[in-house]
């Protein structure tokens, strides 16, 4: 099918070209998406008497994308997610979670403009692309983690494998602190138990004889 492109699309032209592509991609994509129509003789005329306005308009969108690709690209979102200790997502993190990610932190991305690729079913750090413009776009990096603790470990490179290490060995050391208190206890009470007896002495006096015999 021939069509003609509203808009740049990677891969096929820019705007105002005809290009011929299949069908099923015309119809299911170029076409509901509004960056293409058919290139009939009516359509093709029509375009040539708007291209000024559609241009305009292009440039002008085209400015608020790269406003907005200042602030995107390079940012870091943290996603919490259950996981197994291995590492293994419950789920998966999708679009729609990055669109929920940049909301809280002030930025317009729509989930149709992620491009996540490879599906993300991992804790650690992961780019990804978001498309403001068909010739805008940003990279972010999002860090899955279990929780703030973990993403701030992950941010200064460590693998979850680090943190689960670092984990272990602070319980180890916490149980270690708690044997010594309890050693240490016990030992104060046995010597305070300790009570030294003296000896009796022999004063060289006599004793009084207590037998209850009286000389008479």
């Amino acid at each position: 099918m021939d069509v003609i492109l509203l808009e740049r699309v990677a891969k096929l032209g820019q705007m105002g070209d005809v290009v011929s592509v299949k069908e099923g991609y015309a119809r299911n994509f170029l076409l509901p998406q509004k960056k293409a129509l058919r290139a009939s003789k009516d359509n093709v005329a029509a375009f040539e008497a708007q291209k000024a306005e559609l241009e305009a308009r292009n440039l002008e969108t085209k400015k608020e994308a790269e406003a907005l690709a200042q602030k995107l690209d390079g940012a870091k979102f943290v996603v919490i997610r259950a996981a197994s200790d291995g590492g293994s997502l419950y789920g998966s993190v999708t679009p729609r979670d990055v669109e929920a990610v940049a909301k809280e932190e002030g930025l317009s991305v729509s989930r149709k403009q992620v491009v996540i690729g490879e599906p993300i079913k991992e804790l650690g750090l992961r780019e990804i692309t978001v498309v403001l413009h068909p010739e805008v776009e940003a990279i972010v990096t999002l860090n899955v983690a279990r929780s703030p603790e973990e993403a701030e470990l992950q941010a200064q490179g460590k693998s979850i494998q680090d943190v689960a290490a670092e984990e272990e060995a602070e319980a180890e050391f916490e149980i270690s602190e708690l044997f010594d208190d309890i050693g240490a206890a016990t030992a104060e009470d046995e010597d305070l138990s300790v009570v030294d007896t003296p000896e009796s002495e022999d004063s060289g006096e006599e004793q009084p004889d207590l037998s209850g015999e009286r000389n008479t």
